[in-house]
């Protein structure tokens, strides 16, 4: 199989109307199926991997696929948990929640004790981090992962300088905890890591200019619990595959993070098995994503069709299509555009087309080459070889934040944004068609 040509694609893009994406397409009706399943998504509650509402989330799109006639397997794969019971930090008359950064590092019962000592956004500390407990400064950002340089780097060298635990002020949009995603296969961090809220931390952040002392404390049960992937596969012989996937899993209830995704991925596999008879389909729908796309590795490695096979692979990440905000003078308040820190990554060929079809599309209008930029699940996609691809990603405000609900996600928003992903798969797919 020859990879995909530019000439293909502009060819097949060509050859289809590219109509208006007030709604995908069937009109009223499908935009209504479209709101439905986002209110049911949300309804489904907390989304952590394993959990009530990730394996609810799970059986009913399960549900869903078999009713569009696809063959559905729900491959089991191990995630780690933590019901924390006592997670606090205290420094004389001041007491704040945190967040236990996973995989959690646990502290006895009796909490972790030590100075105070602040590390600032370039990973200096004000005071000797031997024995202390390091509060660490984040500079202000939407953040995700624990991963990231800025997180990780001011971390390992506070606990390498002897710090008995780390707690991490996630700076951003909301003043509220930034859940931050973990390698889900070990601890990355050798002590006790916690999170806590800016509007929390101002009395820790004095005590620290005194070097006070401070207790840590991260008690609960934990360990690995088992999560399922969600795979439909409708094999027809024809040797090449059409693949759509979506996470479902998040640290919140995931209504902006995943909702406008997983609408999407329905609407679409509910089409395809007839708008696309001379393809065979693929419809992936994974858990773990919050420990490092840990279910997105797994169903790589057994359940998504070989590169060879693949035609085309649409990957329908974080912020479909997530409510913008008002930000600032008066505190957060919602407005009824769309967030614009969503990504469109498509392989180069279908730059053209992207650009004709998101046009308007706050964010996505802009679309970048997948051998440039990508992140999260689409990554890995890439590096596994598929010739033809495209995705997004983003971060809103409320990403990995309590109060991820259905004030942070539109459905006249996300019915729109799904109805050019619908128009982009169609033009993947003919594109493909173009070059056998």
């Amino acid at each position: 199989m020859n990879d995909p040509s530019r000439r293909g694609f502009l060819v097949a893009a060509g050859a289809l109307p590219l109509t208006a994406a007030a709604a995908p397409t069937g009109g009223a009706a499908a935009a209504n199926r479209v709101a439905a399943d986002l209110q049911t998504y949300i309804g489904l509650g907390n989304k952590q991997s394993g959990g009530t509402g990730d394996n609810a989330c799970g059986h009913w799109l399960a549900t869903e696929l078999e009713t569009a006639g696809f063959a559905v397997r729900k491959p089991v794969l191990s995630v780690p948990f933590f019901d924390g019971a006592h997670c606090t930090i205290q420094a004389g008359e001041a007491r704040a929640a945190v967040w236990p950064q996973p995989i959690v590092v646990p502290t006895p019962a009796s909490g972790v004790s030590g100075p105070l000592v602040r590390v600032d956004r370039d990973g200096q500390a004000s005071a000797p981090l031997a024995g202390a407990i390091a509060l660490i400064d984040l500079p202000y950002g939407r953040w995700s992962s624990a991963l990231a340089k800025p997180i990780r780097g001011p971390v390992d060298g506070a606990i390498a300088a002897g710090a008995k635990a780390a707690i991490v002020i996630t700076n951003g949009p909301t003043g509220k905890i930034i859940a931050l995603n973990a390698d889900g296969r070990a601890p990355m961090f050798a002590a006790p890591v916690g999170l806590i809220a800016p509007v929390d931390a101002g009395p820790f952040l004095k005590a620290a200019m005194t070097h006070e002392m401070a207790t840590v404390t991260l008690t609960g049960a934990g360990g690995r619990r088992p999560a399922f992937n969600v795979v439909g596969r409708m094999d027809r012989g024809k040797g090449r595959w059409l693949t759509v996937s979506t996470p479902r899993s998040g640290w919140t209830d995931c209504a902006g993070e995943r909702g406008g995704g997983i609408a999407a991925w329905l609407h679409l596999a509910r089409k395809a098995p007839a708008l696309f008879p001379d393809h065979d389909l693929a419809f992936l729908c994974n858990s773990g994503h919050e420990y490092e796309n840990l279910g997105a590795e797994e169903a790589l490695k057994a359940a998504a069709p070989k590169p060879a096979e693949t035609q085309f692979w649409l990957h329908l990440g974080a912020n479909l299509a997530a409510r913008d905000w008002h930000e600032g003078l008066f505190g957060l308040a919602p407005i009824a555009g769309t967030d614009s820190q969503r990504y469109l990554v498509v392989s180069p060929p279908l730059l053209p087309v992207a650009r004709r079809l998101f046009a308007g599309f706050a964010g996505l209008e802009t679309p970048y080459p997948s051998d440039q930029l990508s992140a999260g699940e689409l990554t890995a996609i890439i590096a596994a070889g598929y010739p033809s691809v495209a995705g997004i990603f983003g971060v809103h405000r409320f990403h990995h934040v309590e109060g991820d609900d259905a004030r942070c996600v539109d459905a006249a928003a996300v019915a729109a944004t799904t109805a050019a992903f619908d128009e982009l798969l169609r033009v993947g797919a003919q594109a493909s068609m173009s070059r056998l």
